[in-house]
């Protein structure tokens, strides 16, 4: 007997139970439609992913309770395998519940709970245990369609031990709730594993994925489903919703699929897009602003905004100073008559001069220095944070993942805004998103039509803030292709400082990178929340002490 599975690739919004029913409504009423026996949906997809600390209101998990209830009413004839919070025995666990029968037949609680990187799940929840623990329930296995299915949910099938454990009660099947955030190079380690655990536990795999943005998570969707010999059957597109379906136990054999090429600069991109797109929307913003400055990086945030939002829905500000070339204004009109978007010049230097009067006499006898640099970053964040509160609209942070880790950016200046799309994203990968950007032009990555989106001067002039005369970044810090060399391996790797310089890097500027890093943690704390597309962001990821005096020195 064949067992056709859907699965519900979807993308919820943390704690909107009525727009998360619909969503889940909607989907099982498809399934039902292409006659599947069973809807799989991902982890903690009633609530949204990740709750955090919603899960320690009672309130909150009551409303989960219901909504499980109410959706054993929509289509009692499919079964529905479906991701929630749910409390037993005064124990809150990771849930995975089947629905079917216009009731809950069977629960599988998540063995094992992620405590690294963006994931606190300990936090929150017990793990499940064995089945004769009855404050754990926990066998995995339920019968759908005459089908032994074995449950797990997301951490479980990347351990050996639960899809070796459901093989051996007796599954047939595994289906694996997911909440998988995107990383560049993500999908090519959840292929691996799929590979590994089907081949050698010899069962088939449905692996679905949440997809979507949630502040600065991005799930990509890409769910999968893998034949027992390991055979790759079905890859859902990253980054979109849908209901994608597949019949199981055929008795004609199932034709192996080739994974889809991944373009590591498209993923991140569209990564950027739907974050930009989620956290805009979600939060009920009618539309962005930013400050268009004619350089790299306020030309790349602008190129995301507009495909994330339309072009109807970004302004762009330019705000010149006497120190601003004319060729950055150029620029900047240039790409935003381009892109189709509401442009403007508002000047800085009656606001700066004000501001530099009223200090006067503070500053009597004290040499200029970068202090009267940061007034002009921050007449610029006064005039933008202005214009964000009377129009309504979020204004976006431009800063990159580089200037972040040393502090190269002005606190409450052009750090101001709601939120930063590149916030995790070197200046390096600025360069080759900017030109991937141009040479997709109005096209794809399989047909790409060329347009200069981004003037090809802003990718090629050397990088400057322009905040004094004939200014560059590298009168302040190493080459972009060093300095994010360096911070790569301190940063998401870990390495010393003597590892690094034994690499060939110089001892003096390895130092000084690093310490620049350590000092700056008390400015990343108040900077805005940003797209994660990386093993170890600024944010989450990274839990480093404000006041701290551990320093690197080399003697």
């Amino acid at each position: 007997m064949s067992l056709t599975v859907s699965i519900a690739q979807i993308n919820p919004i943390v704690g909107s139970f009525k727009q998360n029913f619909k969503m889940i409504s909607d989907a099982i009423l498809e399934a039902q439609k292409q006659n599947a026996d069973v809807v799989l949906f991902p982890e903690l997809v009633i609530t949204g992913y990740p709750p955090e600390d919603l899960l320690f209101r009672q309130n909150f998990l009551r409303k989960v309770e219901t909504m499980l209830q109410d959706l054993t009413q929509v289509a009692p004839d499919i079964a529905v395998v479906i991701g929630a919070p749910v409390t037993r025995a005064k124990r809150l666990y990771n849930m995975a519940c089947v629905l079917k029968d216009g009731k809950i037949i069977h629960e599988y609680a998540k063995r094992h709970l992620p405590n690294y990187r963006v994931f606190d799940e300990k936090r929150y929840f017990r793990r499940g245990g064995s089945a004769t623990d009855s404050h754990r329930p926990n066998s995995s296995i339920v019968e759908i369609n005459g089908h032994k299915v074995g449950l797990l949910i997301c951490e479980d099938i990347w351990r050996k031990g639960p899809a070796k454990v459901a093989k051996a009660e007796g599954a047939e099947v595994l289906l694996v709730l997911n909440a998988s955030p995107f990383r560049s190079n993500k999908t090519k380690e959840r292929i691996e594993l799929l590979k590994k655990r089907s081949s050698k536990n010899q069962i088939d795999i449905v692996y679905a994925n949440l997809v979507g943005g949630q502040d600065e998570l991005i799930f990509d969707g890409e769910s999968l489903i893998f034949s027992q010999k390991g055979e790759l059957l079905l890859q859902a597109p990253s980054f979109e919703s849908g209901l994608f379906t597949h019949t199981l136990f055929k008795q004609e054999a199932q034709k192996p699929i080739q994974p889809v090429e991944q373009h590591t600069l498209k993923n991140i991109y569209d990564a950027l897009v739907l974050g930009v797109k989620d956290y805009v929307n979600k939060n009920g913003f009618p539309g962005v602003m930013l400050g268009l400055s004619g350089g790299i990086d306020s030309a790349l945030t602008l190129a995301i905004a507009v495909d994330a939002l339309g072009a109807e829905n970004v302004e762009a500000i330019m705000m010149p100073f006497r120190y601003t070339a004319d060729i950055s204004k150029h620029d900047a009109a240039q790409q935003a008559k381009t892109q189709g978007v509401k442009y403007r010049e508002i000047p800085i230097e009656n606001i700066f001069e004000s501001f530099v009067s009223a200090l006067s006499a503070e500053f009597e006898g004290l040499e200029r220095d970068v202090t009267e640099e940061n007034i002009q970053a921050r007449s610029r964040g006064v005039l933008l944070m202005a214009m964000s509160n009377k129009l309504g609209k979020m204004l976006l942070a431009t800063g990159n993942k580089s200037e972040m880790a040393v502090g190269y950016a002005t606190l409450y200046g052009d750090m101001a805004g709601g939120y930063a799309p590149l916030k995790d994203v070197f200046k390096t990968a600025v360069y080759d998103l900017a030109r991937y950007r141009n040479e997709i032009g109005d096209g794809t990555v399989e047909n790409p039509v060329y347009k200069e989106i981004i003037p090809d001067r802003v990718i090629t002039r050397p990088p400057s803030a322009e905040l004094a005369p004939d200014q560059v970044d590298e009168d302040s810090l190493p080459p972009y292709d060093i300095l994010d060399a360096v911070l790569r391996m301190f940063i998401e790797e870990f390495q010393s400082v003597d590892d690094i310089v034994a690499q060939g890097y110089d001892a003096e500027m390895v130092e000084r990178v690093a310490n620049m890093v350590l000092l700056n943690e008390y400015k990343r704390r108040q900077s805005a929340p940003g797209i994660r597309i990386t093993k170890r962001a600024f944010g989450k990821d990274r839990r480093y002490p404000i006041t701290s005096h551990y320093r690197w020195n080399m003697t």
